[in-house]
């Protein structure tokens, strides 16, 4: 069995609906819903965090850290 686990439950997460811990019976499966909820979670979720997958034996981790401020809030307007 492998699980993938999202370390941290943003709030953005919490809001989505999103299921967390889900086991799946083998490894590709777990890495391809990993892969896919993360890049579904950089793109769609607020921005304020940055989602990446990291494996851990027979746990999918899908880690959470704060995004680099690049110095534009992100409106639109500063180009």
């Amino acid at each position: 069995m492998f699980k993938v686990i999202v370390e941290k439950e943003c709030g953005c997460f919490r809001k989505s609906g999103i299921e967390n811990n889900k086991t799946f019976d083998n490894k590709d499966d777990a890495l391809i819903e990993a892969l896919n909820l993360s890049k579904k979670m950089n793109q769609d979720f607020c921005k304020k965090h940055e989602f990446n997958v990291k494996e851990e034996g027979n746990i999918i981790k899908i880690t959470v850290d704060e995004r680099a401020k690049s110095g534009c809030c992100g409106g639109g307007h500063c180009s």
